[in-house]
């Protein structure tokens, strides 16, 4: 499984790749393309935000051990 952080940070470069194919002037196909590009990277950013990583369950009641078990 891949991890959350792992697509944060992917998210955050697709959205900054991006931002850049959308304001260079060489490349129309780039340049057309830009927001879509931006866009996907900005859900995907959200998505995982918002579903977020697995948290391990933990006991309320138990107290915590100390010492050497």
């Amino acid at each position: 499984m891949i991890r959350h952080a792992t697509i944060q940070r992917t998210a955050e470069i697709v959205m900054v790749l991006g931002i850049i194919a959308l304001c260079q002037p060489w490349n129309l196909f780039l340049h057309r393309y830009g927001l879509t590009i931006i866009i996907v990277g900005l859900l995907t950013f959200m998505i995982t935000g918002w579903v977020g990583p697995r948290q391990k369950p933990q006991a309320t009641g138990a107290p915590e051990k100390e010492g050497h078990a």
